[in-house]
């Protein structure tokens, strides 16, 4: 049997080096003479690992990592293509803790096979959400999704049903369905390694999307800064259409949907589904007053659903397994599962799918195993940019919308990023202001100007300038941006900035006492 081996070729584990590994892992099998076949697979987000190695085995698989080339020699000698142990043995890959712990819906796929091979997204399942699709009424589609609890994932956290019917139950000639892959908060990959390790379950998601609400028309909004993604969706997108997964006859069935891949230009702000609708229509990427709903009256005034991609790739499990499989996952109003992207200052950075309800603290602490630099954990930012700081004492906090919510934080688009005990918060909470003053459209007065003042202010305060003035009018100005701003990046700056006055106000004090607090 011809040896295979498993390289993931997706961009996280580009850039820890693994195509210099699967150089190396070539010219040795070259030199050895030695044939085998090399799978470019997906990571499976333990990205500490990466690059991970894996090879097909007479009993099962067996991981090595994270591989360097200088590596490669000596894990040939130690006999790694019959699963040899080697100082980078990991053994089983799903029994690596950090992966065996995990409840993999909708990333289950993920890292195993060619993320571009048709046949081995459906031996693994891949398609028998739609098939059961293309055989519903779209009321009754709407209902199972609706019934499963999924809310959106991009962030605010609203029913994927709810949005679903409102198009369905508007009339129209023409409706769209557009996914956000304008990834843009930091310490986020989720969507980049659904879209470049299964890009399938997207597409499948947005053929059920399409079905269930009378859309014909799909687009994939991707960051420009995803080139890795928009390559293998384009590709996945033109397989799909000539194995009929999309076009006239979905499946064969009388139901129509195709889709476009287009590119952003950029701009943090078009992660806001207005936004991004008139960057798709070619016009700047600038707020929409609401209402009119995008349900509504959305790309090119016709009825839009817009979805982030978790939320569009986690419809395929519960079109297959059903919605009381999903919501039995999840704690309170949050059902199924969700991928925790951790990052920043911790050892082990990946990402982890669990269901709703881990402790912060667990994540932080188990998961991630705490910091990188062995110091003590001061805060974690939840949310990307525009997410709270949470202190070590809200670390009891359990991953939930709602319970977020309780402490003046979000979930957001769950990416985490830890930071140890040389943090400075009042530069942290510097960097939110001056990045929506950079990131700001420049529709709404209090997210244009109140950010830039927020950076003036700070300044003062770093300084020692009238503190308590400036830190009442850093206040003021965070309610006015809260409640006055059009969208979500005026509107969560606060979050940051807030959260950092309020847990750590020991950095807010004018700087010779802070430095004799020190």
């Amino acid at each position: 049997m011809t040896p295979r081996i498993y390289i993931p070729g997706d961009s996280g584990a580009l850039a820890l080096g693994a195509e210099k590994v699967a150089k190396a892992i070539r010219a040795e099998l070259a030199e050895r003479g030695i044939e085998a076949k090399i799978v470019r697979n997906g990571s499976r987000g333990a990205y500490f690992l990466e690059p991970m190695v894996e090879v097909a085995t007479a009993n099962g698989r067996v991981a090595y990592g994270p591989v360097k080339p200088s590596d490669v020699k000596s894990l040939f000698d130690s006999g790694f293509l019959t699963g040899g142990h080697h100082k980078r043995w990991l053994g089983a890959p799903d029994k690596i803790p950090f992966l065996a712990k995990q409840t993999r819906l909708t990333f289950a796929r993920c890292g195993i096979n060619d993320p571009l091979s048709l046949d081995a997204y459906k031996s693994l399942g891949g398609l028998n959400g739609l098939r059961n699709a293309v055989a519903m009424a779209p009321a009754d589609i709407v209902k199972q999704v609706t019934e499963s609890g999924l809310r959106g994932r991009g962030g605010a956290g609203f029913p994927t049903g709810i949005k679903w019917k409102t198009v369905l139950d508007t009339t129209s000639e023409r409706k769209y369905i557009v996914c956000n892959a304008d990834e843009g908060d930091s310490a986020t990959f989720a969507d980049r390694m659904i879209m470049e390790g299964d890009p399938f379950v997207l597409i499948e998601g947005m053929a059920i999307a399409g079905i269930a609400t009378g859309a014909t028309k799909g687009f994939v909004y991707i960051r420009s800064e995803y080139p890795h993604a928009v390559a293998v969706m384009n590709k996945a997108v033109e397989i799909a259409r000539k194995a009929g997964v999309l076009g006239v006859t979905v499946l064969g069935s009388p139901n129509a949907f195709d889709m476009e891949i287009r590119v952003g230009a950029g701009a943090y702000v078009c992660g806001e589904e207005t936004s991004l609708l008139n960057s798709l229509e070619g016009k700047r990427g600038v707020v929409r007053a609401k209402p009119p709903l995008p349900a509504i009256q959305g790309l090119f005034g016709k009825p839009t659903v817009i979805n982030n991609v978790i939320s569009l790739a986690s419809v395929p499990v519960i079109m297959d397994k059903g919605a009381a499989f999903y919501k039995d996952f999840g704690m309170g109003r949050s059902r199924g599962t969700i991928p925790i992207q951790i990052a920043g200052n911790v050892k082990q950075g990946g990402l982890f799918e669990t269901a709703f309800g881990l402790t912060l603290g667990e994540i932080v602490d188990e998961i991630g195993g705490g910091t990188s630099t062995g110091r003590p954990v001061k805060a974690v930012q939840v949310g990307g940019p525009l997410g709270a700081y949470f202190p070590r004492a809200l670390f009891d906090t359990p991953f939930d919308y709602e319970e977020f919510a309780k402490r003046d934080g979000l979930i957001g688009h769950a990416g985490i990023t830890v930071f140890d005990d040389t943090a400075d918060m009042l530069k942290q909470a510097r960097f939110a202001m001056e990045f929506c003053a950079i990131e700001s459209c420049g529709k709404c007065t209090p997210c244009r100007i109140g950010s830039t003042r927020g950076v003036e202010t700070i300044d003062r305060l770093a300084a020692g300038i009238e503190p308590e003035k400036n830190l009442a009018l850093v206040t003021d100005l965070c309610n006015t941006m809260k409640f006055g701003s059009l969208c979500a990046l005026g509107g969560f700056t606060p979050y940051p900035v807030m959260s950092s006055i309020t847990h750590f106000p020991e950095d807010f004090k004018p700087a010779p006492a802070r430095v004799a607090a020190e």
